[in-house]
Parts: structure tokens; C-alpha cells; sequence
């Protein structure tokens, strides 16, 4: 009896070693992983492990535009640099009276040209009509204007309105030429009146598409 009680002793004493053990080393048993889904234990806290990189993402080299659209931070055009002007801008230096000098010069040319290839009435009409037409339009364009007193432009006027004189002559000589005789009368309608008065205006045409082309 006394043998059974030391046994007994022995086994409690080797018993609480065994627990005690298991307690001491801090970990606890793993637990059985009945899912089929692997590992089902505690795991281990890496995080203390690693230094954690808290620097400032680096930022971009060029500066940020603020306000991009707003009229504040737009700078004004500057007109004071005459590079800018004269350049970007590039300013028509044309005034408008030349550039309607310019457009009517052809416009007298087509009349001396009619002249010079002896055109029948018709045509040198039509050139004259459109000519006058239009130095009717800039004599009252240029009204009480200072242009209105240039050499060029009375050259012009006076120009157009011979073209019209002309014009209407040759129309009346190729309307009567049928009915008037060659009398004192009729006379102005002759052709050989017609070839002098052609020529005084040939003479007058080059004259002023030459003053017209040295207008400034």
C-alpha cells in the first residue's frame, strides 16, 4: 500500500513538471486544424521588425501653375515693344486709301488695254462703266476728307470722267452712225474724231496709272 501511494505521488509530482513547463515558455499550443485550410495557430507579430520609410513622397521639379485661367495671373499683351507689333501683331501698314488706289489701278489699265487692242465699243464700254463705278464710290467714300484734295485723287476723278465722256461719244457715233450725214452736225461722230479722242485719253490714262503708282 504504502509502495501504490509513492507511485501515485511520483506520477502528480511528474505531472504538474510537464504543465508547468508548457506554461513558462510563453507559447501556446497550437491548435488542431480540422478545416483542411492549414495552419489555424497564433502567428508571430513581424511588424516591430521593420522600419516603416515615413519620408515625404519627392515632389515634382517644375513649379505648379496657379490659376491658369484666371485674368489676374495673365500677363497683357505688350503693345509698347515694337518687336511684338510690328512682328506677332503685324500690323497693316497699308492705309486704306492706298489700298483703294492699289485696287483701282488695274481698273484703268483695263481701259488703256481696251484702247490699245482697238476693242469694239461694247467692250471698252463695259471696262469704262466699271471703272467710273467705282471712282464714283471713293469720290464719295472721300468727301470733306483730306484725301478728297490729293493730286492723285483729282488726277483720278478727272481721269474717270473722261473715260465717261469718251464712252458716251462712242456710243452716240455707233447708235447715229446710220442716220446722220457727215455735215458740220455729225461731224463729232466721225471716226476719225473718235481715233483723235481715244488718243488724247490713251495719252491721259498712262499719265495718271503712273501718278496713281507712286502714290504713298
Amino acid at each position: 500500500m504504502k509502495s501504490f501511494l509513492t507511485v501515485f505521488i511520483l506520477l502528480i509530482l511528474c505531472c504538474e513538471g510537464t504543465f508547468a513547463f508548457s506554461f513558462s515558455s510563453g507559447k501556446s499550443p497550437a491548435k488542431p486544424d480540422n478545416s483542411g485550410k492549414g495552419y489555424a495557430g497564433t502567428l508571430p507579430d513581424l511588424k516591430g521588425k521593420f522600419v516603416v520609410d515615413d519620408k515625404e513622397a519627392p515632389k515634382p521639379v517644375y513649379e505648379q501653375t496657379k490659376n491658369f485661367n484666371s485674368a489676374n495671373e495673365i500677363k497683357p499683351i505688350p503693345r509698347d515693344n515694337p518687336a511684338f507689333v510690328n512682328i506677332i501683331l503685324k500690323t497693316d501698314k497699308t492705309s486704306p486709301y492706298l489700298n483703294d488706289i492699289n485696287e483701282i489701278i488695274p481698273m484703268f489699265e483695263k481701259v488703256l488695254a481696251s484702247i490699245e487692242k482697238d476693242e469694239d465699243v461694247q467692250k471698252f464700254s463695259a471696262k469704262v462703266y466699271f471703272l467710273t463705278q467705282n471712282i464714283d464710290y471713293l469720290d464719295e467714300k472721300y468727301t470733306n476728307k483730306p484725301e478728297h484734295q490729293y493730286i492723285s485723287f483729282k488726277r483720278m476723278t478727272s481721269t474717270g470722267a473722261m473715260c465717261r465722256s469718251v464712252m458716251n461719244l462712242r456710243s452716240e457715233a455707233e447708235k447715229n452712225k446710220y442716220y446722220m450725214a457727215y455735215s458740220t452736225e455729225g461731224a463729232i461722230y466721225s471716226s476719225n474724231t473718235i481715233s483723235e479722242q481715244l488718243g488724247y485719253l490713251k495719252s491721259e490714262l498712262e499719265t495718271t496709272i503712273a501718278i496713281l503708282k507712286e502714290t504713298k
